[in-house]
C-alpha cells in the first residue's frame, strides 16, 4: 500500500505519461474505442479498488491540492483558442443550431433523471450535472463541475463510462450519416448558401512550442489559477452551486475569454499543457472510487442513451422547422457531445473547407459546458 503522498502523485503522473505516450505514438485500435483519459481513470480506480493507495489524509493531501491548482489552470489554457469576435462571425443561423443543440441535452438530461430519479444515488444529480457538462463543452468542464459539487467519487465513474460510450456510438453516427446529407437536405429544404461565407475562414499559422510559451502556459496558468483560488475564497456562498470553487472556475473562464482576444492568446502549446493537466485530475478523481457498485452503471447507461433520443427529436423538428442543412447539425450536435477534439473531424467529413466551424462552435462549449451543468445540476437537486 502506498502511504507517502508524494509517491502516489508520483504514480498518478508516471500513469499518466505511459497513456499519453502510448495513445500518441502507437496507433493501437484500442484507444480509437477505449480514450487515453478513460483508461487513466479505469487503471487508477483499480489501483484503488485493490488497496494500492492508502486513504488517511496524509496520503491524500498532496495530490488533492496539485489538483485544486492545476483544474482552474487547465480551464484557463483550454479557453485560449476561444475568441469571441471568430465566434459572432459564425453568423446567427449557425449559433442558434448550436444553441437549440446545447438546450435540447439540457431539456433531456433534466427530464430523463427526474423520471428515474427514484432509482438513483441520493446525489446522482451532481454526476449527471458533469455529465451534461461534458456533453455541451468537454472533459475539462466534466471534471470542473465534479469539483465544484464534489460529485461522489464512487458513482462519477459511470458518468464517465456512460461519456464515453454515448460519444463513440455517437461519433459512429455522425460519420454514418453522411451519405445522407444530400437527402436530409432535401426533406428541410435546406439552403446551404450561409456556409458559404465559412470556406476556409478563421485558418491561423501554427506557431511552435518554445521555452518562452511553455513559461507563459506552464508558469502564467498556474499563476492565475491560484491567484483566483484566493479570489474565490473571499468572494460569499450563494445556495448549493455557487461556492470558492465555482467563483474560482468563474473568475479564470472570464480571463480566458479576454486572453482569447489578445495575442497571448496565440501562444503555442496552451492545449497540449491543457491535456497533460487534464490526465492528472482525471486521475485524483479515479483515485478516489472504486469498482464495488459497477452494477449500476447500465441505468446510467440507459439514461444517457434517453437523453440522446430526446436531443434526436428535438434536433429533428428544429432542423425542419428552420430548414437547416445536416452539417449543421451534425457539427452543432458533435461539437456538444464530443468537444474540440471531434467537432472538427466531423466538419471534415463534410466539407474540409469548414473545418474551422467546427473549432469554434467546440470552444463556445469550452466556456459554456461547466455552467450549464451547474444550472442543470441546481434544478436536478430541487425537482
Amino acid at each position: 500500500m502506498i502511504t507517502d503522498g508524494l509517491l502516489m502523485l508520483g504514480v498518478l503522473l508516471g500513469l499518466s505519461c505511459v497513456l499519453i505516450v502510448l495513445e500518441r505514438t502507437t496507433g493501437w485500435k484500442l484507444f480509437k474505442f477505449v480514450p487515453g483519459m478513460v483508461l487513466m481513470y479505469l487503471a487508477c480506480a483499480a489501483l484503488n479498488s485493490l488497496g494500492v493507495f492508502g486513504q488517511d489524509e496524509a496520503t491524500r493531501a498532496p495530490v488533492a491540492a496539485v489538483k485544486d491548482v492545476l483544474l482552474p489552470a487547465m480551464i484557463l489554457l483550454f479557453l485560449f483558442g476561444c475568441d469571441i469576435r471568430k465566434i459572432i462571425r459564425l453568423g446567427p443561423k449557425l449559433l442558434l443550431t448550436y444553441a437549440v443543440s446545447a438546450a435540447s441535452l439540457f431539456i433531456g438530461m433534466i427530464v430523463v433523471v427526474t423520471i428515474f430519479q427514484a432509482a438513483l444515488h441520493d446525489e446522482s444529480w451532481k454526476v449527471f450535472g458533469a455529465l451534461l457538462a461534458s456533453w455541451t463543452g468537454g472533459s475539462a468542464n466534466m471534471v470542473a463541475v465534479q469539483d465544484i459539487l464534489q460529485a461522489p467519487e464512487n458513482i462519477f465513474g459511470y458518468a464517465l463510462i456512460t461519456d464515453t460510450i454515448m460519444y463513440s456510438v455517437w461519433l459512429m453516427a455522425m460519420f454514418v450519416a453522411v451519405a445522407s446529407s444530400p437527402r436530409f437536405n432535401r426533406w428541410t429544404k435546406a439552403d446551404t448558401s450561409h456556409l458559404d461565407a465559412h470556406m476556409g475562414a478563421f485558418e491561423e499559422e501554427e506557431r511552435p512550442i518554445t521555452i518562452s510559451s511553455l513559461a507563459i502556459v506552464v508558469f502564467g496558468s498556474l499563476f492565475a489559477s491560484t491567484a483566483a483560488s484566493w479570489i474565490g475564497s473571499l468572494l460569499p456562498e450563494l445556495g448549493t452551486v455557487v461556492n470558492s470553487t465555482t467563483w474560482t472556475i468563474l473568475i479564470v473562464s472570464v480571463l480566458g475569454l479576454l486572453i482569447a482576444v489578445t495575442p497571448l492568446g496565440r501562444t503555442a502549446g496552451s492545449i497540449e499543457v491543457a491535456t497533460l493537466m487534464l490526465f492528472v485530475v482525471i486521475g485524483q478523481i479515479a483515485s478516489g472510487s472504486d469498482f464495488s457498485a459497477l452494477t449500476q452503471a447500465p441505468l446510467y447507461l440507459l439514461i444517457g442513451v434517453l437523453v440522446l433520443l430526446i436531443h434526436i427529436i428535438i434536433m429533428l423538428i428544429y432542423a425542419k422547422i428552420a430548414k437547416v442543412e445536416l452539417f449543421s447539425l451534425a457539427v452543432a450536435s458533435t461539437a456538444n457531445i464530443g468537444g474540440v477534439a471531434s467537432a472538427p473531424v466531423v466538419a471534415a467529413a463534410y466539407n474540409r473547407q469548414l473545418v474551422p466551424v467546427g473549432v469554434l462552435m467546440a470552444l463556445i462549449g469550452s466556456f459554456a459546458g461547466t455552467f450549464l451543468g451547474l444550472a442543470a445540476a441546481q434544478i436536478m437537486s430541487i425537482l
